[in-house]
This record gives structure tokens, C-alpha cells and sequence, in this order.
């Protein structure tokens, strides 16, 4: 990057001490960007010579009664500015002056304009917003939707405006059906902000109301001051009823607008936000009855084409057939029952004869009756050597038919 440095001792060329346009327009330049005051200043004027390009920039002159000075404001500050530009309106710019080298003219950069007067306003309402903002109360997910059919409206207003009378003029006009209850309050001054949102309180503890309109007419920003109050703000944002602001001209922006379920742009705009058109109801309404003819057609001749197709089928059409069927089914099945159980009957009566016959081969008293006999001790115990007994202990001896007593009067052991 290329830099110049200028001194004021040192800045002529040493052979002929002359200075070309770009040079003195860049060292001006420096020396105002290197101003403390210059860097951020702010400056009281009237607008003149207004230029508001497709590009979003604005391009003005502020003027007093003895001088002038050119202003440049960018489309990214200019689209926080709340308040219509013209011609002729005193504001005071804040900014930091600087040179455009290509034409060689000082001008102030504007990052924040506000009306004459308001300068102490605009910072307190920005810091409002900013903190209301933080909290969450102008997020989108927090907007209660609006009734489509609202019974009851209540308005907070003045009650001598002209919002006032458009607004019942236009709900009176669009839709009939919905009664207004009025809340009168005063829109301005410092009384204003409390019975605002006191208006808004008292309609809360109603349980028939169904939506809340609250704004006034157009005015200076002073005048729709009252609608930046923070206690109204939190009133609006913790309301149970939805809330419509509709609150000065459409390029008036106030934090009830940002707070609110809806911002309508005018008075005469939230009565037309708040209740559908008695007309295009009705017109819609027109053309019910066709609509439902047409559909009890349709659904007509859906039902007799289907109950064209139920009968002609068999099971209504033939229905003995249908029954001789399922009775010669049942008649196979009860055959083929029958035939299972007989051979189940036989399969298990084979088994419990092959079962006695080696119970009865396994029987202790069938060895016996082949002349066989048992030998016991006095305890029970069977005597199977002769090693078990002694000489003199008396044993039974267990036959087919009976039991008998006897002593051992000798034992010889069998010699292998």
C-alpha cells in the first residue's frame, strides 16, 4: 500500500517548491482525519438541496443563515433514520468531517441525524430499544396471532382525534358485527405513557375482549414520544389480548410498534389489519350453496357407483351358493377333526400298552412269582451279600405271597 506523509516544512518538491491538486487534496485530507473534534462531531442545520438516489445513499447540505456545508449519509445509517426527510427540516447531523480528494470539497459523513431538538430523545429511545430489544421483546416468536373474527375490539386513544373516527368509520364499515369499546386516554405529553398502559391494564381484566388497538394520529417525534415509554412497553409485551400499535405516519416507528403483536402503519391501517371485509365474506358466502351441491353430487354418485358394485356380487347376488360352499368346507373339516382324534386315540392307547408292558417287566413282584425271593434286614434294607448279615440277626425273606421270619445260623461267602 502506498502511504504520503506530509510536513508542512517538507512538503514542496525541492525543485520548484510546487504542490500537485492530489497532493494538497491528500494532505488536507490528513490533516482533518487527524482531528479529534472533526472525528466525531455534531452539527445543527437546515436541509437543503436533498437527494435520496435508487442506491439507498442520501445526499444533502445543511445550512444555516451564514454558511453551508455538503453531507453524504450512507444507505445503512440512512435506513435507521425514523422520520421523512425534506427539504427545509431542521436536524442536527452527527458525523466526522472529512475531504473527498477527486473534488477537492470538505464534507460531513452523517452516521446519525436526528430532528432539531430531539437529540436527547433519539439517544434515550435508541437505549430503550436496544435494552427491551436484548430481553427478547421484539422477537417474532413471542407474537400472539390476531382473531380472525374479533367479537369485541378495545381502542386506547384519544378520544377526540381523528384516528379516532377513522378507526370507527373503517371497523364500522368492514365489519359490523363487532362492538368497540373505547378507552380514552391522553396520547401526549407526561401523563400519557401511564394512562396508555393503564388503558391497556383495564381491558386485560375484561374477559370479552378480544383484541386491542392502541395509537393516536401523526406528530412530531416529541408528539409520539408517550408511545417510547418503557412501563407501556412491557404493559403491551405481557398483555393476555393481542395488541395492534398503529401509532403516527407510516415512517413512524415507536418501541410500542416494535413490542406489539402488530404494527400497523396509521389508525386507519389497524382497522383494517383488525377485522375482515364484510364484502368479501359475503362475497365468498355467495357461492356456498353451489359449492356444497356440487359436493353432495359428487359424493352421490361416488355412493351409488359403489352401491352399484356391492350388488352385484355373489354374496348378495347368489347367496346359496355361497352358503352351500362354506357348509361342505365345514363338513370337510369336521371329517378331517374326526379322523385326527380317532388316530390320536389309537397312537396313544399304543403307547400306554407298550408303557405296561415294561412296567410290568420292570416289576419287582413278577421276578418274585417265578420263584424268586428278597432278603431284608429288620430296618427294611435289602440284603444283597452275605456280607450284609451276621450270624443270628434275624432277616425276612419276601416272596411272591408273603413274608417270611428266619435266623441265620450260618453264612459262608461264595469263593470266586
Amino acid at each position: 500500500m502506498n502511504q504520503e506523509t506530509f510536513d508542512l516544512t517538507g512538503t514542496l518538491p525541492k525543485s520548484d517548491g510546487v504542490l500537485s491538486v492530489s497532493q494538497l487534496n491528500t494532505y488536507v485530507k490528513s490533516l482533518l482525519d487527524g482531528d479529534d473534534v472533526l472525528s466525531s462531531v455534531s452539527v445543527r442545520g437546515e436541509i437543503s438541496n436533498l437527494s435520496l438516489p435508487r442506491s439507498g445513499h442520501v445526499y444533502f447540505s445543511l445550512k444555516d443563515g451564514e454558511g453551508l456545508i455538503r453531507c453524504v449519509m450512507f444507505r445503512s445509517q440512512a435506513q435507521r433514520v425514523a422520520f421523512p426527510l425534506s427539504d427545509g427540516l431542521s436536524v442536527v447531523a452527527r458525523g466526522s468531517v472529512t475531504l473527498y480528494p477527486k473534488d477537492g470539497v470538505y464534507q460531513l459523513y452523517v452516521s446519525h441525524l436526528s430532528r432539531d431538538g430531539v437529540g436527547s430523545l433519539w439517544l434515550a429511545y435508541e437505549a430503550l430499544k436496544n435494552k427491551l430489544g436484548g430481553e427478547g421483546l421484539f422477537d417474532p416468536e413471542r407474537k400472539k396471532p390476531l382473531p380472525p373474527y374479533p367479537k369485541k375490539i378495545g381502542i386506547v386513544t384519544s378520544p377526540t382525534g381523528a384516528a379516532i373516527r377513522d378507526m370507527i368509520r373503517i371497523l364500522g364499515r368492514r365489519f359490523p358485527p363487532a362492538n368497540l369499546l373505547i378507552v380514552p386516554v391522553r396520547v401526549q405529553g407526561a401523563e400519557a405513557p401511564a394512562e396508555l398502559a393503564a388503558g391497556i391494564e383495564t381491558l386485560n381484566r375484561r374477559d370479552d375482549v378480544d383484541l386491542i388497538i392502541v395509537g393516536r394520529g401523526g406528530g412530531s417525534f416529541e408528539d409520539l414520544f408517550a408511545f417510547n415509554d418503557e412501563k407501556l412497553a412491557r404493559t403491551v409485551a405481557a398483555s393476555r389480548v393481542p395488541v395492534i400499535s398503529a401509532v403516527g405516519h407510516e415512517t413512524d416507528f415507536t418501541i410500542c410498534d416494535f413490542v406489539a403483536d402488530l404494527r400497523a402503519a396509521t389508525p386507519s391501517a389497524a382497522a383494517e389489519l383488525a377485522v375482515p371485509d364484510r364484502a368479501e365474506l359475503l362475497a365468498a358466502l355467495s357461492d356456498v350453496p353451489e359449492r356444497l351441491a356440487r359436493v353432495l353430487r359428487r359424493e352421490n354418485g361416488r355412493r351409488r357407483e359403489r352401491l352399484a358394485s356391492l350388488t352385484g356380487r355373489p354374496v348378495l347376488t347368489r347367496p346359496e351358493t355361497i352358503l352351500r360352499d362354506r357348509m361342505q368346507g365345514v363338513a370337510s373339516l369336521s371329517e378331517r377333526a374326526a379322523y385326527a382324534v380317532r388316530a390320536s386315540c389309537a397312537a396313544k392307547r399304543e403307547g400306554f400298552t407298550a408303557l405296561g408292558a415294561t412296567l410290568a417287566a420292570l416289576n419287582p413282584l413278577a421276578t418274585l412269582s417265578r420263584g424268586y425271593a428278597v432278603a431284608e434286614n429288620e430296618t427294611g434294607k435289602t440284603v444283597s451279600s452275605v456280607a450284609d448279615v451276621t450270624v443270628g440277626e434275624r432277616i425276612g425273606i419276601v416272596l411272591s405271597d408273603g413274608t417270611l421270619s428266619t435266623v441265620v445260623e450260618s453264612k459262608q461267602e461264595k469263593r470266586s
